[in-house]
């Protein structure tokens, strides 16, 4: 079934719940158009965290679930998942993997990735995050990429859609 990864680890590394002011169909997609959006995008590193690589540069590649594998996110696997969507979606599985690249004397050199998966709950007007650090050296933590994706979302939008829950 597409979205949903059959291996989910049972424990995980990172857990957060969002409110939010949309329904939960509309939630889903703009999650999925953003994750495509942010796909292989270039980030100086000190958008995204306190950078541990001077003038680093990060990518994010992001692959949503189909049973045991992930297929990357393109215009042909974006459309095939707001298809999906049309009939009801509680959870969405997805892989990001993190690349990291440094500039020295002007040449890109690539250094270790960090691999992902993560799980995106839905309820009525609200989404959990569950993270899981599979791999890598850890230069963005669990909680900065979901902060990166809840971000997005919100820019992406007319009004802000997601807000932390405060317990």
């Amino acid at each position: 079934m597409l979205g949903k990864y059959e291996n989910f680890p049972l424990n995980v590394h990172f857990l957060k719940s969002f409110s939010s002011t949309v329904s939960s169909k509309q939630l889903q997609q703009k999650l999925i158009k953003t994750l495509n959006n942010l796909n292989r995008k270039p980030f100086r590193f000190e958008e995204i965290t306190i950078p541990t690589i001077p003038n680093g540069e990060v990518l994010f590649e992001f692959g949503i679930a189909e049973e045991e594998y992930f297929n990357f996110l393109n215009e042909q696997e974006v459309n095939r998942a707001l298809n999906t969507l049309k009939t009801a979606q509680v959870l969405l599985d997805f892989f990001c993997v993190i690349r990291y690249y440094k500039y020295q004397a002007q040449k890109k050199i690539a250094l270790k990735f960090d691999y992902y998966i993560f799980r995106t709950s839905f309820t009525v007007k609200a989404v959990e995050f569950q993270v899981f650090h599979k791999q890598g050296p850890r230069y963005i933590a669990p909680e900065e990429l979901v902060t990166v994706i809840i971000d997005n979302i919100n820019k992406a939008a007319i009004k802000q859609v997601l807000n932390e829950n405060t317990i």
